[in-house]
C-alpha cells in the first residue's frame, strides 16, 4: 500500500517578511498607499484626521485576531449572523411524507427479510480486499456480481 504524507498546520499562513504574512503585507501596502494619497491631496491638519482612522482600520484588519481567526473573518461572520432570522421554527410536514411512503409501497413492495450468515475471517478479508481495490477484485468464487451476489 502506498503511503502519503499528510500536510500539517494547513491553517498557518506563510510568512514572507519576518513575522508578516502575505495577507498582512497586502493590507499594509494598500493602507500605506491610501495614506500616501491622503498626504499628497490634503494639507497637514486634514491629513492627520484622515490618516489616523485609515491607519487604525488597516492595522486592525492586518494584525487583530478574534478567537484565533483574522478580524475580517470575524466581521464577515458578524454580518452573516445579522442577516439570519433571529427565531427559527421547525414545521413538520407529516402528510407529504406519508403520501410519498404509501405511493412507494404501492409501486414496490418491501423486500422480505432474510437471515444473513455470520462473517468468517476469510469472508471478512475478501470483503476488505473488495473495498480496498474499489471493486476490481470480486472475491474468490463470487461470480460476476462479486460481493453483491444474492447468494449471501
Amino acid at each position: 500500500m502506498r503511503q502519503f504524507t499528510v500536510p500539517q498546520f494547513i491553517d498557518v499562513e506563510d510568512k514572507i517578511i519576518g513575522p508578516i504574512t502575505v495577507r498582512q503585507f497586502i493590507l499594509l501596502t494598500i493602507g500605506g498607499l491610501i495614506i500616501f494619497l491622503e498626504f499628497k491631496l490634503s494639507d497637514m491638519t486634514l491629513f492627520i484626521f484622515l490618516a489616523l482612522p485609515t491607519f487604525a482600520v488597516f492595522g486592525t484588519l492586518a494584525f487583530l485576531k478574534v478567537n484565533g481567526m483574522p478580524f475580517h473573518y470575524f466581521i464577515l461572520n458578524a454580518l452573516e449572523t445579522l442577516k439570519k432570522p433571529k427565531l427559527r421554527i421547525w414545521q413538520r410536514e407529516i402528510t407529504v411524507h406519508r403520501e410519498k411512503k404509501e405511493s412507494l409501497e404501492k409501486v414496490r413492495p418491501a423486500p422480505a427479510l432474510t437471515a444473513k450468515k455470520p462473517l468468517t475471517a476469510s469472508r471478512l478479508s475478501d470483503i476488505s480486499l473488495i473495498i480496498d481495490t474499489g471493486g476490481i477484485y470480486t472475491g474468490e468464487g463470487q461470480g460476476v456480481n462479486g460481493f453483491f451476489n444474492n447468494n449471501h
